[in-house]
């Protein structure tokens, strides 16, 4: 599952830079909300699924809504307009870190260790080692940039929050609870992306425009939300959050295999970053929680 979401979540990068070029960040983000909630509601109905009605389950719904859906996406795709593809990607890697204090102190059993901390920094390391220097300058340096990097960033961050209480929320079903902060965030995008242009003929755009947003409401948002409340719910958010360290490694390797990019040394050299990073933090597993004696 973790591969599956690092995949339709490493394209939406890509799928949404091609958007953005065409459309208005608001329209981009609800159009692909519209998308998925078109896709899952009715699948939801079909398997028999009801609304839950328990208000405080619904508390949870309208604040991931917002929180995993709604702002992050606007503030990430507002802020792809202006930054590099590399520079994104770092700030995005703030989020594991964020979740693993977060989680520290909300989730039961999801403290720091040695291990979480160390296996984090690896993996922090392997995303700036994939990146290069170049996108690390631009950050230090800020300039023009620094308003769309802090967007980002604060997308980063509403995604840990938003992990956290996916982590908490009351019992619900996977397909259940991803259709209705889908529908949820629906609502609350429609608005802007009516106001952005929303109403202007599709023959005006580009196709490639349109595919990109189909592909992100299908893929990165409808498939991509079942499939992350279920590993939420069974591994913790801490392990969710690892996903910012495979994205951008996606990224990468998309770029190889479609566009035909070269595939430099540092590219390997982050992968065995990033890959140790992920492997650090699950050693606790066979050395952290050994039963102490005496």
């Amino acid at each position: 599952m973790l591969l599956a979401l690092t995949a339709m979540w490493g394209t939406a990068f890509l799928l949404t830079k091609v958007a953005v070029e065409s459309l208005p960040p608001e329209l981009v983000v609800t159009g692909r909300l519209v998308i998925a909630s078109a896709l899952l509601l009715p699948i939801a109905l079909l398997l028999g699924r009801r609304l839950p009605r328990v208000p405080r389950l619904w508390l949870f719904y309208l604040l991931i809504a917002l929180l995993g859906n709604a702002l992050p996406f606007s503030l990430i795709s507002w802020g792809q307009r202006f930054i590099p593809s590399g520079v994104a990607g770092i700030l995005m890697a703030v989020m594991p870190l964020a979740t693993l204090g977060l989680a520290h102190f909300w989730v039961p059993g999801e403290r720091l260790t040695r291990y979480r901390v160390a296996g984090f920094v690896v993996g922090f390391s392997g995303v700036a080692v994939l990146m290069g220097p170049d996108a690390l300058l631009s950050i230090a340096n800020g300039g023009g940039q620094l308003l769309p990097m802090l967007a980002v960033l604060a997308g980063a961050i509403s995604y840990a929050v938003s992990a956290i209480l996916a982590r908490l929320r009351p019992t619900s079903d996977a397909l259940t609870s991803a259709a209705a902060t889908s529908l949820i965030a629906t609502l609350m995008m429609l608005p802007m992306g009516v106001h952005s242009g929303g109403l202007s003929p599709l023959t005006e755009v580009p196709e490639a425009a349109l595919w990109a947003v189909l592909a992100l409401g299908v893929f990165s948002t409808a498939l991509a939300g079942i499939v992350y409340f279920r590993l939420v719910k069974t591994a913790g958010p801490s392990f969710v959050s690892q996903l910012n360290y495979l994205i951008p490694l996606w990224a990468v390797l998309a770029g190889v295999v479609f566009l035909g990019e070269a595939l430099q040394r540092s590219h390997l050299y982050a992968l065995a970053l990033i890959l140790g990073g992920v492997l650090i933090t699950q050693l606790e597993r066979t050395h952290g929680n050994r039963p102490q004696t005496g």
